[in-house]
């Protein structure tokens, strides 16, 4: 629905369909290589339409476009962080020191996606274990359905999960520490917003005063949390269209 919905809005949309699946692009600390990623599609793409794209990204997304704008600036003519608060300061560093003492897998979301359940009789069967769930029960109807449609694939006679469990798990748990040092070193030439979930926990992990410095007045809100693009994907639409706007 957010991607019809830009579509109407006259926009050209791309994206990668599963981040950190290709096996050239390996996970590791601080994402380089799905920078890499990024970085090889989004100068595809410039050149087969012959100009710079707006970046726009969710979570893992926006943090992979923010440091791609950071390191490949001709490739990106705006940014717009859909809650992907930059980490920086004391809790940048508290992050290091999880990773580099094997613990980080104990706070992240790395401790659930591993337990993550992959497989169901059919779709109907998936739908409905989703709908149980609180978080995705706050989800957009069509939404969710067409998770369950292009987000799981028939295998074996069952509907699986197709973002495998151990990859998303693995990007959490080498979530980028460095992201305060690269823009310190690599200072963004794009202007950047951020739109954020009113009931977003990441925010408030996270803390805004890196986002701030980054995004400066462009911060909007909107009701939701962290996934409020699939709670309200047409109002999400509208205030990308606007921070794009805003971006001009």
């Amino acid at each position: 629905m957010l991607f019809r919905s830009l579509r109407a809005r006259g926009y050209t949309v791309r994206a990668i369909e599963k981040l950190g699946h290709d096996p050239r692009f390996p996970i590791t600390s601080n994402w380089p290589h799905l920078v890499q990623q990024l970085a090889d599609f989004v100068q595809a793409e410039v050149a087969a339409h012959g100009t710079t794209a707006y970046l726009v990204g969710h979570s893992l997304g926006g943090f992979l476009s923010l440091m791609l704008a950071a390191r490949r600036p001709e490739l990106a003519r705006g940014l717009v962080l859909l809650d992907s608060p930059v980490l920086g300061g004391w809790r940048a560093q508290m992050l290091a020191l999880a990773k580099h003492s094997g613990l980080v897998g104990s706070f992240t979301p790395g401790a659930v996606s591993q337990k993550r359940r992959r497989h169901w009789a059919s779709e109907a069967e998936a739908l409905a274990h989703f709908q149980r769930k609180k978080v995705f029960a706050q989800w957009d109807p069509q939404v969710l359905r067409d998770y369950i449609a292009h987000g799981t694939h028939d295998e074996g006679g069952q509907r699986s999960l197709s973002f495998d469990r151990a990859v998303e798990t693995t990007i959490y748990n080498t979530l980028p520490h460095n992201l305060d040092r690269m823009l310190r070193s690599h200072p963004l030439r794009c202007p950047v917003a951020f739109i954020g979930g009113t009931e977003s926990v990441e925010m408030k992990q996270v803390g805004m005063s890196m986002t701030r410095k980054v995004a400066g007045e462009r911060i909007a809100l909107l009701p939701g949390s962290h996934l409020f693009p699939m709670e309200q994907p047409l109002q999400t639409a509208a205030a990308i269209d606007a921070a794009i706007q805003s971006l001009a």
